[in-house]
């Protein structure tokens, strides 16, 4: 009987074609709009806590701020050094100073940033090395001239498909030796793009570029069985007492946990999606309104066929579930159709926004079972409605 029912089902929805696309145009546009807006959320979800990984995980960025009196009192390797031996759960801290260079190789410049770091810093930040080596321990005491490159300085001035490691080129007036690419990573601790970066050690980039042994900021790792809390309490009570700062006075640094932006982030971007979520969803309840009305419209055109139905014989929660089999189709392949376009949507929107595509099942299964469950619901009282129709009434209907 169910399937005798299906077919039958069927069969009404082809013959108006037109009009069930139309009537459930509310359901495709709103299991689309959700379906498409769970998956943006968790690609932005993902690209922000990519993010956020490639400032290191366990890790403290500290960063001068300007104060009251308009002046920035920076950092020095004796604060780095330290907090490292002074504060209990460190276990790395390495110093960032940074200046903006122009990059010549084989008649190619390109514009980008140079970082003066160390080992340790490489490490803190897990930045890994995929063509290449890292700085030697000499390299980096005697702040030799060598350089890692980041992934859009070396696809800008060097030949695709060659290796950089070994060439010489030229930052401004400084030249350097290639030894390595650094792997694609985004943004960085001081919030700029790294993939535009080339790295130097730390001494170099202060004497050559920057004229002062100063830091721009410093990142240190700590270990997970430490608090958090308990480590940077003691790292800003360490840094006041360092730089004399009087009991009443703010600091005239900040310390990023990122641990703590990366839950903060995750936690706000997924609340932004589940609400954009319900509002793109109240497009279904429009959607499962049309296809009440449509239904009332079918009981009303086919009054004489359900009269002859009873009259024969068919039982009334036989013509019952012949309706309301008919919503749960209309509603099933609106769904099917939505979360078609909703993939095909959610692949598009995020190649533009550069967004990761990040495929939810669940939230297509949750959608078509919702879509179809609709069905039910807005399809049960036109349903209930043919079914209680008078046989002799029916039959007389024109």
């Amino acid at each position: 009987m169910l399937g005798s029912t299906l077919l039958l089902a069927l069969r009404e929805i082809r013959r108006h074609i037109l009009r069930s696309i139309l009537t459930t145009l509310g359901i495709i546009i709103g299991v689309a709009a959700v379906v498409t807006m769970v998956t943006l959320g968790n690609g932005v979800t993902a690209s922000v806590q990519n993010e956020i990984s490639s400032l290191g995980a366990s890790n403290f960025i500290v960063f001068p701020v300007r104060t009251d009196r308009g002046t920035i009192r920076p950092f020095d390797e004796a604060d780095v050094r330290a907090v490292e031996q002074q504060i209990a759960g460190v276990t790395i801290a390495a110093g960032n100073a940074s200046a903006n260079a122009t990059a010549f190789y084989n008649g190619q410049d390109w514009d980008t940033r140079v970082e003066g770091v160390n080992n340790a810093f490489l490490r803190a930040q897990s930045i890994d090395i995929v063509d290449g080596r890292p700085f030697s321990n000499d390299e980096e005491l005697a702040g030799k001239n060598v350089c890692l490159l980041g992934i859009k300085v070396r696809a800008a001035i060097f030949p695709p498909g060659t290796s950089p490691a070994g060439a010489r080129m030229r930052l401004g007036d400084v030249s350097c030796t290639v030894i390595g690419e650094i792997e694609e990573r985004g943004r960085g601790g001081g919030g700029a793009d790294d993939d535009n970066a080339v790295y130097m050690p730390l001494k170099t980039v202060q004497r050559r570029f920057k004229g002062s042994d100063k830091l721009d900021y410093f990142v240190l790792k700590y270990d997970e069985g430490y608090a958090p809390a308990v480590i940077q309490a003691s790292l800003v009570d360490l840094l006041r007492e360092r730089r004399l700062l009087q009991a009443d006075a703010p600091n005239d640094f900040n310390v990023i946990d990122t641990a703590q932006v990366n839950q903060a982030l995750g936690a706000a971007t997924g609340a932004l999606t589940a609400m954009v979520a319900v509002i793109a969803s109240i497009s279904l309840l429009v959607g499962g309104i049309g296809i009440m009305n449509i239904m009332l419209v079918s009981v009303t055109e086919r009054t004489r066929e359900i009269g002859i139905r009873l009259a024969i014989g068919a039982l009334a929660r036989e013509v019952q579930l012949q309706f309301l089999t008919e919503a749960v189709v209309l509603c099933a392949l609106g769904g099917l159709a939505g979360i078609a376009l909703g993939f095909g949507a959610s692949i598009g929107i995020a190649s533009l926004i550069d967004v990761p595509f990040v495929f939810d099942p669940m939230i297509n299964i949750v959608s078509f079972v919702f879509a179809s469950g609709m069905g039910i619901v807005f399809g049960y009282y036109p349903a209930r409605r043919a079914s209680q129709l008078d046989p002799i009434d029916a039959l007389r209907h024109e």
